[in-house]
């Protein structure tokens, strides 16, 4: 498996606005619409990514453990699912209905929405505040597929803490790892 870095947007960036289709509900959904009260978690994600599926429980957990602290979570497929149809949108329903996500998976089809985020890989994390001013983006801590370090998700938490404390986060952030989100090919 191929390991892809993200690209760590500046801190301070203003989340990019977007309207998709959220695969659980079939609505089309705004961020100014579903952005949290005191900050909201925008995550790249696929269905078939290995990094994706190892980190897929601790994702759930946290995400049940911060929506009741004011924290919105969303989480976007960009991948190119005419080559990748195991991404496509019929199966993130599917997918996200199977994993218990409680939030909603977006399907960003023209991709415009993982370039406007500089995204690269699955995850991709960002933690924005109330303001969707970037406060983090990394990765969610050191566990990886096979290298045996328990799945804490250390790394987003502790930024989400800091955030709901008013507090600055002066930890080092890592970039994620992951699959390289699967672009489609222009010509």
């Amino acid at each position: 498996m191929a390991r892809t870095p993200s690209n760590m947007l500046p801190l301070g960036t203003k989340a990019p606005d977007f309207s998709l289709l959220d695969t659980v509900s079939d609505n089309t959904l705004n961020l100014k619409d579903i952005k949290g009260e005191k900050g909201t978690v925008i995550m790249f994600i696929c269905n078939h990514c290995p990094f994706v599926i190892h980190v897929n429980s601790e994702l759930v957990t946290i995400a049940n453990e911060y929506e009741t602290k004011g924290i919105s979570f969303i989480a976007i497929s960009s991948n190119d699912a005419e080559n990748y149809p195991q991404d496509g949108p019929d199966k993130m329903k599917a997918h996200a209905k199977t994993e218990g996500y409680s939030f909603p998976y977006l399907y960003d089809e023209t991709q415009e929405v993982a370039k406007a985020y500089d995204a690269a890989c699955t995850p991709d994390l960002y933690l924005f505040d109330t303001h969707l001013k970037l406060v983090y983006r990394g990765q969610l801590d050191d566990s990886r597929p096979g290298n045996d370090l328990p799945l804490t998700g250390k790394d987003l938490r502790q930024a989400l803490d800091f955030l709901i404390d008013s507090k600055e986060n002066m930890a080092t952030q890592k970039p994620s790892i992951g699959c390289n989100i699967k672009w489609k090919v222009t010509s």
